[in-house]
């Protein structure tokens, strides 16, 4: 009797770390990234009352015979499966589609969540909204965008105040038609936008003249009324197709801005043909622009962090990194969402979105908990009964102890 007296006290304690553990399951039902945990038992050791005895001549053998001491922990096991996804309408919300986990720094210290609500705070760092931390990945270069993976990981930060400085035209590439059915000394015109160093707008007109091969063209670049091209200019050919003629080359003159030294400008003819019609020539693209403020801050599927620029140009600020575990289960909860890496749960292999077995990023949205409620009250009715019935246990063996006692009655 005093063993199953034992053994009632282990199952109230059991049964009352698993309401523990629901009980938090219920309570972070709308805990945005929260992953539910569940609790399983498993017997303690046994008194053995007789050995077991092996199969002689003339007998059989015996099965040992053995009382258990009751019931112990198992394990208490977070369930990592993927919650909905909830619409926000903030960019900066990210959740992830697949396996993986955001990096937030504290100093040197690494933590890992699926709770991606986040923000830029006053001086620029993307951080957790909840705990602070900051969010983990690649700085882009400044003036080139790239970005470098292969480096440390490093606190994002972007200077939301920040303005993209003015590129001078180095490149104009033209595009379109010059007709075939052009006479001799026929000449087509189009104007060109360029910038110069201050990201002041210029206009050069570009004018075509028929030559009287039938397959040549002669252009003339001007600046207003002066030319830039020595006379007759330069000369592009078309072979018997059609087709711009290589050989051609491009062009290339020098523009002087008011005020600023002259800057070299390539012209490529290379997209030009010389059809039957009517001569349509546009510019297919130029590399110059004005100086532009950053206006608004967009999240790929890939992680990459693109700013929109007020002179309708995007350039790569950042790049957020994910990280995997071979063993999730295995990582420690912290609080606030979080966790860090334990002995059990292998090193965070980090990389980009989208790559290995890391899922893409989903802008705009958070990850809901995975807590499954009608589970949850299944399993605290279950667990109700459980710790009922071993409170029984223990009554039963009181009063079958009062009856030992009244013998001496």
């Amino acid at each position: 009797m005093m063993r199953s007296l034992f053994s009632g006290v282990s199952g109230l304690l059991v049964h009352q770390t698993r309401m523990d553990v629901i009980g938090n399951n219920i309570a972070n039902v709308n805990t945005v990234g929260y992953k539910t945990s569940r609790v399983t038992f498993q017997d303690m050791l046994y008194q053995t009352l007789r050995a077991a005895t092996a199969p002689s001549m003339d007998r059989g053998g015996t099965n040992p015979r053995q009382v258990g001491l009751g019931v112990q922990l198992g394990t208490i096991d977070v369930i990592h499966s993927p919650g909905n996804l909830q619409p926000t309408g903030v960019a900066t919300d990210l959740a992830i589609r697949g396996n993986g986990f955001f990096i937030l720094m504290d100093g040197s210290q690494q933590y890992y969540t699926r709770a991606g609500v986040f923000d830029f705070d006053q001086e620029g760092w993307l951080v957790s909204k909840a705990s602070g931390m900051r969010v983990a990945g690649w700085n882009a270069d400044p003036v080139s965008g790239l970005v470098d993976t292969n480096k440390p990981l490093e606190e994002i930060k972007i200077a939301l105040d920040q303005t993209l400085p003015a590129r001078p035209t180095t490149k104009v590439e033209l595009t379109g038609n010059l007709s075939a059915d052009a006479v001799s000394g026929d000449t087509v015109a189009r104007t060109v936008t360029v910038f110069d160093s201050l990201g002041r707008r210029h206009e050069l007109l570009i004018q075509f003249t028929r030559g009287s091969s039938g397959n040549d063209w002669q252009y003339q670049v001007y600046d207003g009324t002066t030319p830039l091209l020595r006379e007759p200019g330069g000369t592009i050919n078309f072979d018997t197709s059609g087709r711009f003629d290589p050989t051609s080359g491009t062009g290339s003159v020098v523009f002087t801005p008011p005020g600023l030294p002259s800057q070299t400008i390539t012209i490529d003819f290379s997209n030009l043909t010389q059809y039957s019609g009517l001569s349509d020539v546009s510019v297919r693209s130029q590399d110059g622009f004005p100086p532009g403020s950053l206006e608004e801050i967009r999240i790929d599927a890939t992680g990459k962090i693109t700013g929109i620029f007020s002179n309708g140009l995007t350039q790569v600020l950042a790049q957020l990194a994910t990280a995997t575990f071979a063993n999730p289960g295995g990582l420690e909860q912290v609080g606030e969402t979080a966790f860090r890496e334990s002995h059990n749960s292998g090193m965070p292999r980090i990389g980009t979105p989208g790559t290995a077995d890391r899922g893409f990023i989903a802008s705009g949205t958070v990850e809901m908990s995975n807590v499954d409620l009608s589970e949850e009250f299944t399993q605290m009715i279950i667990t109700q009964r459980g710790f009922q019935a071993n409170s029984r246990i223990i009554t039963t063996s009181d009063e079958m102890l009062q009856e030992l006692v009244n013998l001496k009655r």
